[in-house]
């Protein structure tokens, strides 16, 4: 679950991580009184959850309450790549000497956690890796060992932090790790870190995604879920339990397993296409799960074919070739499915498909994952 701006600065604040004093608006008047308690001159910040909010004239200075009223009231529904802004934050600007970059997130190749510090902050990340990878410094943790104020001041150093920040980004590394762990992030990202004249270091910005899987030992995330943005196919996806994400391309696929759907999404792009989504449907492949599955695809106009790319472990395949059966005697279908079956009673499944007696133009089966994908593909292009 993606956080917006606000939400990840007020989740930094429960670990002590030092963030600008603001408050989040609806309204103009909201904004004003916001920026009247955080003191003025304020930044008043579009909250969506896309880049590129400062080139579309999303975050502005303020220095009046008429300012303030002016900004926001132009920001306040305005449309940001596809994303329409319903809430601002305001908060106190800061004075910044310098800027930095900090994040942790999980290596899943090295099994271990992955600290990202950079003195080069305020710009993508993904920028200073191509132009300047020397100046990322990556260290991995051990989760067991944690990360101590000691090797914290030590990768400061060797990221090349100012000296008189290195006590401050070394105790914001340690805050932060604590928020990551604790708080169950994936990831957590301060870009920029920012040194302050002063000498105090925070937070100025927040990208912050919660992990899912540990929603049953927070239930204060019910606050953030209250406010989580979804387009129509996955709010009817999150109804049925299933485990999708939106994509812009024409080619809607399901597959069971995470790991196989990436794979399927990674193959249609190889031959030439591109994924609508990304549809996780597990374990289970029974007709109600599949009717699920398919209704959810079937949502998007824009899908022009479906590939069904399912390896039968636990999941037998005749129980899948029912379900999907079942499911499309449910589902009045726009698009053509392309369907790959391999694994446990592949066979069987396949078999059932071919007695069926639904057209070639409706359902095709493929032997192989590239097979399938192609032919996909090729349907989703007129072809």
């Amino acid at each position: 679950m993606d956080l917006f701006e606000y939400q990840g600065k007020q989740y930094f604040a429960r670990y002590d991580i030092a963030v600008s004093p603001g408050d989040v608006a609806y309204t103009v008047d909201e904004a004003v009184t916001a920026a009247e308690m955080a003191g003025y001159p304020v930044v008043v910040k579009a909250q969506v959850q896309v880049g590129g909010r400062g080139k579309a004239g999303g975050i502005k200075l303020a220095d009046t309450p008429d300012e303030v009223r002016l900004h926001a009231g132009n920001i306040l529904g305005m449309d940001i790549k596809g994303h329409v802004v319903k809430r601002v934050w305001v908060e106190h600007a800061s004075d910044i000497s310098k800027e930095y970059y900090a994040s942790y997130s999980l290596d899943r190749a090295a099994k271990d956690h992955l600290l990202m510090l950079s003195a080069e902050g305020g710009v993508e990340i993904e920028t200073v890796a191509v132009d300047n990878p020397d100046a990322i410094v990556l260290l991995h943790i051990n989760p067991v060992d944690g990360i101590s104020l000691a090797v914290a001041r030590d990768a400061a150093v060797r990221a090349n932090i100012d000296e008189e920040a290195l006590d401050g980004v070394a105790d914001m590394l340690v805050k932060l790790y604590d928020c990551f762990t604790r708080g169950d992030c994936a990831p957590a990202e301060i870009n920029p870190l920012i040194l302050r004249p002063d000498g105090g270091v925070h937070a100025l910005d927040a990208k912050v995604s919660l992990d899912n899987n540990a929603a049953f030992r927070h239930p204060e995330w019910d606050e953030f879920r209250a406010t989580e943005e979804l387009d129509e196919r996955e709010q009817l996806a999150r109804q049925h339990d299933l485990q999708y994400i939106g994509l812009d391309g024409t080619v809607g696929i399901i597959a069971n397993g995470a790991g196989l759907a990436m794979s399927t999404l990674d193959v249609v792009n190889q031959v030439g296409g591109t994924a609508a989504n990304f549809l996780d449907i597990g374990g289970g492949a029974n007709a109600d799960m599949m009717a699920a599955a398919l209704g959810v695809i079937n949502s998007d106009e824009n899908v022009k074919s479906i590939l069904i790319n399912i390896f039968g472990g636990i999941t037998r395949g005749e129980e899948v070739a029912k379900g999907i059966v079942e499911a499309m005697s449910r589902v009045e279908l726009r698009a053509p499915i392309v369907i790959r079956l391999d694994g446990t009673n592949a066979a069987e499944g396949r078999e059932i498909l071919a007695n069926a007696g639904i057209p070639d133009s409706k359902l095709t089966s493929k032997p192989t994952m590239l097979e399938a994908a192609r032919a996909a593909v090729a349907l989703a292009n007129g072809n």
